[in-house]
C-alpha cells in the first residue's frame, strides 16, 4: 500500500495534531505509535511486570489489545486498552517516562513492529511516532520529520498540563524533554532521527495551520 505518511519527531513538536488532522482530511487510518508504547507501559505496570523481564515483556507486546477511535472534527483520539478507555492515563508524565524507557528494549520494539505495520490498510495511513519513516514504514511514499527547540517544546507541554488542571515546573519539564531526547536519539534500536528522504519541518515559529499546509502540499505534489 503506497498511501502511507510517516510523521516522526521528538515530543512536543505537534506530531499528534498534524497526524490527526491529515488523517481526517485524507480519510486515512491513524496510527499513534507513541500511544502504543504508552499503552504497553500501562499494560506492563498493571500486570506488575519488571521491565528487566524481557520474556514477559515480549508476551504482553504480542498480546496487546489496542484500538484507536477518532470522531470527525474532534481534537481527541480515544485509546482503548483491553476494551477500556485509557486516553487520560496515557498522557501523564509518569506513563510517558516509563514508555520511553521500555521503548529502548530491543525485544519490545521487535514484538510491537508487526502490531504497528498491521495498521497499514486502504485507503491510506498516517503513522505518528519516532521511527515510522526509518524502521516501521521505510518504504512509505510520504515522510515528514518535525522538530522544534527544547525550550519551545517544554513551554507547550507546560500549557498542556495547565489546560488539564495540573501544575508544572518549567525547569523540570525542560530537563525531562532534554533527557528524553538524549535517550531516544542514542538508543541502540531505532534511534530518533529523520529518514534520509523525509521533509524536515522546524515548528518552533510555525502555527499548526502552517505545518498542515506544508504536509498537505507534500501529499498533493
Amino acid at each position: 500500500m503506497n498511501n502511507i505518511l510517516t510523521v516522526d519527531g521528538p515530543s512536543g513538536v505537534g506530531k499528534g495534531s498534524v497526524a490527526r488532522i491529515i488523517a481526517q482530511e485524507q480519510n486515512w487510518h491513524l496510527l499513534d505509535s507513541g500511544a502504543i508504547y504508552r499503552a504497553f507501559a500501562l499494560a506492563v505496570d498493571s500486570r506488575g511486570i519488571d521491565i528487566t523481564d524481557e520474556g514477559s515483556l515480549e508476551t504482553v507486546a504480542q498480546e496487546l489489545d489496542l484500538e484507536f477511535k477518532t470522531e470527525k472534527d474532534s481534537e481527541l483520539v480515544s485509546v482503548y486498552l483491553d476494551g477500556v478507555d485509557v486516553s487520560k492515563t496515557l498522557r501523564t508524565e509518569q506513563t510517558g517516562e516509563m514508555a520511553s524507557k521500555i521503548a529502548s528494549i530491543g525485544v519490545v520494539r521487535a514484538a510491537l513492529l508487526k502490531r504497528q505495520q498491521d495498521f497499514a490498510k486502504p485507503p491510506g495511513l498516517v503513522a505518528d511516532g519516532r521511527d515510522m519513516g526509518t524502521t516501521v514504514f521505510p518504504d512509505a511514499k510520504f515522510k515528514v520529520f518535525l522538530t522544534a527547540s527544547a525550550q519551545e517544546r517544554a513551554n507547550r507541554r507546560l500549557k498542556q498540563l495547565q489546560a488539564q488542571g495540573y501544575k508544572g515546573i518549567i525547569s523540570q519539564i525542560l530537563a525531562d524533554v532534554v533527557a528524553r531526547d538524549e535517550r531516544d536519539s542514542s538508543r541502540k534500536h531505532s534511534p530518533l532521527k529523520p529518514a534520509e528522504d523525509a521533509l524536515v519541518i522546524d515548528t518552533t515559529e510555525l502555527s499548526i495551520d502552517e505545518v498542515i499546509t506544508r504536509v498537505s502540499d507534500l501529499i498533493k505534489a
